[in-house]
């Protein structure tokens, strides 16, 4: 782990513990939060999204999966979550026409696989989250803020982490 002010680094040596991560942020999260995650196939940003599920409360009924042809998900926990992939539609993706523009406004969190293609659509204040394949299991996962909201989240996290890294 590295907090480095507006960004954290995290070494994750599994699935379970890229899960905790994204538990923790979601235990933390306030409503309307967006995450933009970015990452080659297989990072594991439905790994990160199913913890961030957790933390937010989900109920572990509701399945968390990839919405690669529905593009948008939904998930009522504490807060609810709008899961987006917008792996499909590419760069310059039409987050109106698909109807995740409004979802922006909402008090829900926002995750958004693939967000390179909405990245001009995006509020200023959004958290990055670029997951890097490092091994077969193992991840780099980088948390940049993009503003002050953001900030504080990602230096509230970096405390949690710095405690306890590594339990399920």
């Amino acid at each position: 782990m590295n907090p480095d002010g507006r960004r954290l680094v995290c070494d994750c040596p599994s699935p379970m513990v890229t899960r905790r991560l994204a538990r923790e942020l979601g235990r933390l999260a306030p409503p309307g939060l967006v995450i933009a995650l970015t990452g080659d196939l297989g990072s594991g940003k439905t790994t990160f999204v199913q913890g961030l599920a957790q933390g937010l409360a989900v109920p572990p009924d509701c399945y968390v999966t990839s919405p690669s042809f529905t593009l948008i998900n939904e998930y009522q926990g504490r807060i609810p979550l709008c899961h987006a992939d917008l792996y499909r539609l590419g760069e310059g993706a039409d987050l109106e026409a698909v109807g995740l523009l409004e979802r922006l406004d909402q008090d829900a969190v926002v995750a958004i696989e693939w967000a390179e293609a909405a990245a001009a659509d995006l509020p200023t204040d959004h958290l990055a989250v670029r997951l890097e394949i490092t091994g077969e299991q193992q991840r780099r996962i980088t948390l940049i803020a993009g503003g002050r909201h953001t900030d504080i989240l990602l230096r509230d996290l970096a405390a949690e982490w710095r405690q306890d890294p590594f339990s399920a």
